[in-house]
């Protein structure tokens, strides 16, 4: 790794309906660490989405504390990404073919699943 290469970074997230209020922040590293997180979400079968600036705001979340509001809506991207990739959440419609995009107070998150796993956000500096 060159000097100028912050080293790898993984957050684990944990939500569950009805008795989280939000998702917490269960795991967090960088470097060997991260490594770990991410080998154990492999080993799961639990997906992982990269996202950088994300990862990073999450970094900052106390272990087993709750994320903070303004993070919510990028959260629960992540969230219907695991969701979408576990199979519990339909696909996205085909922006295309679907309805007009409303306005961004127009909507909400209708419900949030159980999962099985924790989803795993991953920071990976090694290409500039």
């Amino acid at each position: 790794m060159s000097e100028t290469e912050k080293p790898r970074l993984a957050v684990a997230l944990e939500y569950e309906k009805g008795s989280d209020a939000a998702p917490r922040v269960t795991a967090k590293g960088r470097g060997e660490l991260a490594e770990k997180i991410l080998a154990a979400a492999q080993e799961h079968d639990v997906p992982v989405e990269e996202n950088e600036p994300l990862a990073e705001a999450l970094s900052t979340v106390e272990l087993d504390d709750a994320i903070p509001e303004e993070l919510y809506r990028a959260v629960a991207e992540v969230i219907g990404f695991v969701l979408r990739a576990s199979g519990q959440l339909p696909a996205r419609p085909d922006p295309a073919k679907s309805a007009p995009a409303r306005s961004a107070g127009d909507g909400a998150l209708s419900s949030a699943r159980p999962m099985p796993h924790p989803p795993y956000l991953q920071s990976d500096n090694s290409n500039p």
